[in-house]
């Protein structure tokens, strides 16, 4: 499973990049919201984690862009919402934006490996 990150937070991008890379994914981390619309342009991913909260462009435009640029396509990539807000609302308007599910901050790894999983279609067994 290819997987993009985005998270202008070097430790956060480390953690969950090593995490997934456990379990087998083949994740590419970016800093900012360029270089993740660079790497879309550039390869193929099954699915995107990105932070909301970031400079310049944050993560919600981030999505905006990416779905836009997805109208008349066939397939949507799966796209997950990190961000340290975790009221109701927050989770709302990161579903609204674009994204399939929101996860709030700090990332539990087991949480994420299960919905990484739960996106692609594939069981879980690390965490039963």
């Amino acid at each position: 499973m290819q997987i993009l990150i985005v998270d202008d937070e070097p430790d956060t991008l480390d953690l969950i990049t090593v995490e997934l890379a456990q379990h087998g994914a083949k994740v590419t981390g970016v800093t900012n919201a360029e270089d993740a619309l660079r790497a879309l342009e550039q390869g193929q991913f099954d699915l995107l984690i990105s932070d909301i909260g970031m400079p310049k462009i944050d993560g919600y435009d981030l999505i905006r862009q990416i779905r836009q640029q997805e109208t008349g396509k066939d397939k949507r990539i799966p796209a997950v919402a990190l961000t340290a807000y975790a009221r109701v609302q927050d989770r709302m308007h990161a579903i609204l934006a674009g994204y399939s599910t929101h996860i709030a901050k700090p990332v539990d790894a087991n949480e994420l490996v299960t919905i990484v999983a739960s996106l692609a279609g594939r069981p879980n067994k690390n965490t039963q």
